[in-house]
Order: structure tokens, then sequence, then C-alpha cells
């Protein structure tokens, strides 16, 4: 169950958090360690109590939280840390991220981010991106016959790119998320002002 809206930017702004892996440690007799990556992807938590600065913040959580009843429905999350596919300061380019080959038949092709570090590569789907943001080139140049679902992540060729010609993307995405918490304990600290001392959200899987 997930609704598509987006948790106020202004708050989420203030939010801290990131990715978390899980990953199992066995210490054998000799001190050597035997690790396992539990989960083939990351996910996300944050807290975006910080954000909240005076009683109208507190009023426009209140909303959301009773509107998304707790737990129960997803929603959109800005992560200003990691919303583009490319750096936060630099300008999406359709060359950004690439996203498949083509064979002849495919039209539908899913957005993904790839994280690179020396030899090592993570490729994370994308499932929300912001409607409107989306650029698309094949071979290098740049598209316009194409449709996106933003509520999916899925790319729609008009007509299927050639065999063997690469497809790119650069695009803004939301982290699909949801409260971790069915409780906000509310702190009136003044007249005009207050506090949620923690505000958790997690990253779900679609």
């Amino acid at each position: 169950m997930f609704h598509e809206i987006r948790f106020p930017t202004a708050i989420a702004f203030h939010s801290h958090g990131g990715p978390e892996r899980k990953t199992e440690i066995v210490t054998l007799a000799s001190g050597y360690e035997e690790r396992n990556g539990v989960w083939s992807a990351s996910r996300r938590r944050y807290d975006v109590g910080y954000g909240v600065k005076t009683l109208d913040d507190m009023h426009a959580v209140l909303a959301f939280f009773e509107a998304r009843a707790g737990r129960l429905y997803g929603f959109r999350f800005k992560d200003f840390a990691d919303c583009k596919s490319c750096a936060p300061s630099a300008a999406i380019t359709p060359r950004d991220q690439a996203i498949g080959t083509g064979d002849g038949s495919t039209k539908v092709f899913a957005l993904t981010k790839t994280y690179a570090s020396g030899p090592a590569v993570f490729t994370r789907a994308i499932a929300k991106p912001v409607a409107g943001s989306l650029r698309v080139a094949v071979n290098g140049v740049e598209q316009s016959g194409f449709t996106l679902d933003s509520t999916t992540g899925l790319v729609t060729f008009a007509t299927a790119p050639a065999s063997g010609v690469s497809i790119s993307a650069g695009f803004e995405f939301d982290v699909p998320v949801r409260f971790d918490t069915d409780t906000l304990s509310i702190n009136l600290a003044a007249f005009a002002a207050g506090d949620i001392a923690s505000i958790p959200l997690v990253e779900i899987r679609l």
C-alpha cells in the first residue's frame, strides 16, 4: 500500500540517515572472520524529527502521519544527499546512467543508478523517479519518443531501440519509505515552538 505523495521537503532537508546493510560476521577460533552479506541491496533509514522547528511544522507532520495511518502506507521521501542520477550539485544529463542495451524488440527499460568505487559496483533499482525530470539518450543522442511511469520507474519507448545500442538516462528520484513508528511523541517546549524528538522512516521494497 503506497501513497504517491512526498514528505514535506522543508522538513526532510534537516533529516539525518542513509543506507544500511545487513552483514553476518562469525569470528573463528583462529581470529579470522567469515562475513556474509544477508541483503543483496541496501536499505535506507532516516530520522526527520530534527526538521520540526515550529508548531506549523509539527502540524504538517501530524497531518501527514495521520493521513498515512502511521506505518500502514508508504510514501515518497527526498533524500537531499542522493536524489539525482548524478552528484547533488551537478546538472542532470541524458547520459548519466546506463540502463540497458537495445535488442531490436524490447521497448521497456527500468531506471537504475550505479554506485562504483574501484572495481566494485552496486546497481540500485529506482522505482520512484520524479515526473518531468527524465532525460533519455540512445547511443549518446538525446531522445523524445518515450514515456515514463513515475510510479514504477519503467521507461517505454515508442519504437524499440536497435540491437546493440546503449540506452542511458538522467533523472531525479525519491525514496519509497514508511514511518517506522506508530507513535509520535510531541514536546511543546515553548508557546510557538516544539519538537518531536524522533520521527524514524525506513525504506520499503517495492
